[in-house]
């Protein structure tokens, strides 16, 4: 097989993932909290021809740096973009919208592996009994919401509930409002470095590996900072009409590259038709 055609195979397969990238942004557009990915290419190794005369290897090359080719695209990294979405008025009292860039709730995972922490925009929040008169505020899929001393646990019975422009949590009851814990607010320093985790969330990657420490990516947030707008919803930051863009262009590329095959056979065929 031709270089042409490895390198247009390999682009192809890449390219094939961002439209695969795309369609999901597409497909998230009416999700709350939902964030873009973006699709960052790279050119993988190339190697270095010297382009020397054979006859005379020890006669100038005809061009000074030689000449690199290289073995096609990849995708580089998928970044995600946490700037934020549209507020949408619900006027539901465990609704929360951040309206800070970068800036993300906590939730509490049970994974194979124990419990981790992951991070989302997305604040349409429930209240889940867990028995002996608790009540946990949790996310929609039932994981516990973090505030700053863990689990955000209500004691006993009470008439509402409501969030706080700073995130406190005030309990209404028979005898009077409480305050009852605080929503705890991390900001991503680095959100390109975070993972997405499925679900409309993200964790930190794997620290020994990409030589960051935790508290370099995503750090706790400084409460005057933090502003949350209740009984709303942060809507999705997906642009349609960027995504359309960047989806013709990805087909066009992937034409061209499975033209590029197409094109390099027909040479192929015509040599060895001389050949013979």
């Amino acid at each position: 097989m031709s270089r042409m055609m490895i390198q247009a195979a390999v682009t192809m397969g890449q390219l094939q993932n961002k439209l695969d990238m795309i369609g999901h942004n597409l497909a998230n557009t009416n999700t709350p909290g939902y964030k873009t990915r973006h699709a960052d290419f790279s050119s993988l190794l190339f190697q270095q021809m010297d382009n020397v005369d054979e006859q005379n290897p020890d006669a100038p090359r005809n061009t000074p740096e030689g000449i690199r080719v290289g073995a096609g695209a990849k995708l580089g990294q998928i970044s995600i973009d946490l700037t934020r979405g549209n507020i949408q008025v619900t006027d539901r009292a465990l609704d929360a919208a951040l309206l800070t860039d970068n800036q993300l709730f906590q939730v509490e995972v049970q994974t194979p592996g124990g419990t981790e922490t992951q991070f989302t925009r997305s604040g349409n929040f429930y209240l889940s009994q867990i028995g002996n008169g608790q009540t946990m505020l949790t996310d929609a899929n039932g994981h516990a919401l973090l505030g700053e001393n863990g689990p955000i646990i209500i004691e006993g019975a009470f008439n509402g509930i409501s969030i706080e422009e700073d995130g406190m949590i005030i309990v209404d009851r028979p005898q009077g409002e409480t305050a009852e814990g605080r929503i705890e607010i991390v900001e991503a320093v680095r959100p390109r470095l975070l993972e997405a985790a499925g679900g409309n969330k993200f964790r930190l990657p794997d620290m020994d590996e990409l030589g960051f420490a935790a508290d370099e990516i995503i750090q706790i947030a400084n409460r005057g900072n933090v502003q949350i707008k209740s009984g709303a919803l942060e809507s999705s930051n997906v642009d349609i009409s960027k995504q359309m863009t960047d989806m013709l262009m990805a087909q066009r590329a992937y034409q061209f590259n499975g033209r590029s095959i197409s094109l390099n056979d027909q040479m192929s065929g015509l040599v060895n038709q001389l050949r013979s």
